[in-house]
């Protein structure tokens, strides 16, 4: 497990063992709060020896961003934490979690120690905010890789622990491209200082404009290549031609894992245009049609 320092009171530690997985840590003078676990027991415990023990701060909240395991897995090992996370995850990690564990289970021995832990606290709507000691993080629904996705601001910090919202690559296959698009325009304007990606290195302040720019332009070719495809009445077969570079994006990062989260977004967004009902068809051509350059151009005149 690697640890950085990203201010005074904020930690990030990221594994070395699956995809380079980030979780974090905020001190105050009345304790700590971590914001995501790592999957596998010893990184976990690592996090937890180095605050209770190294810093010698008692750790006082967990944050769950989204239900998924490699976020999720290592609560269980804060055991006098109260954990937080949005209404959403707390039943898809009930529904889904827990047969996903038992799964886990068989073919990973080291998860053996693990258990599914559910949210003490939960929110819906809108964000709320969490104060210990002299730190005051909000904790805002940003949904769109999952449908329980949030963020965490550190408002004195201006450090934003985005989860899954942000990755070298936008994921969308258990979420949606339009929840995705909606919570990545709200980033530029936060007035941050850096960004802990669910996966992967911290997003420094000078490079956070064109990181979400790049992310935004990404999901929109994406969408107009893979919405070109399905009009055309071509097979999913056929979108082995819609790669990772020609939507805007290096196969590098994550060591080139993103090209498979690539492929999964392209499928998965073929399969929902495909499902899609006659009337929200027909609603998605219209919107479409008004943006197009020729449509405004003749509004011009």
């Amino acid at each position: 497990m690697l640890r950085e320092r990203v201010s005074e009171d904020v930690y990030v530690f990221t594994s070395e063992l699956y995809a380079q997985v980030t979780a974090g840590a905020v001190l105050s003078a009345d304790g700590a709060i971590v914001i995501d676990t790592l999957p596998f027991p010893s990184e976990t415990l690592e996090i937890v020896d180095f605050i209770q023990n190294k810093l010698s701060t008692p750790i006082k909240y967990v944050i769950n961003t989204h239900y998924h395991a490699d976020h999720t897995y290592g609560t269980c090992f804060f055991r006098r934490a109260e954990v937080i996370a949005h209404s959403k995850c707390r039943d898809l990690l009930h529904n889904v979690g827990r047969k996903g564990l038992a799964d886990a289970k068989m073919e990973s021995p080291e998860l053996e120690r693990v258990e599914i832990v559910l949210p003490d606290l939960i929110f819906e709507n809108g964000n709320m905010d969490l104060h210990l000691g002299k730190k005051t993080l909000t904790l805002i629904h940003s949904p769109g890789h999952s449908p329980d996705s949030i963020s965490v601001l550190v408002n004195e910090d201006r450090i934003l622990f985005a989860g899954d919202m942000v990755m070298p690559l936008p994921y969308f296959v258990d979420g949606n491209i339009d929840d995705m698009t909606r919570s990545l325009q709200v980033i530029p304007s936060m007035g941050l200082e850096n960004i802990v990606q669910g996966h992967g290195e911290v997003i420094l302040r000078g490079e956070i404009d064109e990181a979400i720019r790049s992310s935004l332009r990404y999901l929109d070719n994406v969408r107009k290549k893979v919405t070109r495809t399905a009009e055309r009445g071509k097979r999913r077969d056929d979108l082995t031609d819609i790669d990772i570079e020609s939507c805007g994006k290096s196969r590098i990062p994550l060591g080139g894992l993103v090209a498979k989260l690539h492929q999964g977004n392209v499928y998965a967004l073929y399969d929902s245009l495909m499902n899609e009902s006659p009337k929200k068809k027909r609603a998605r051509k219209a919107a479409t049609a008004k943006k197009s350059p020729k449509q405004k151009h003749r509004k011009k005149k």
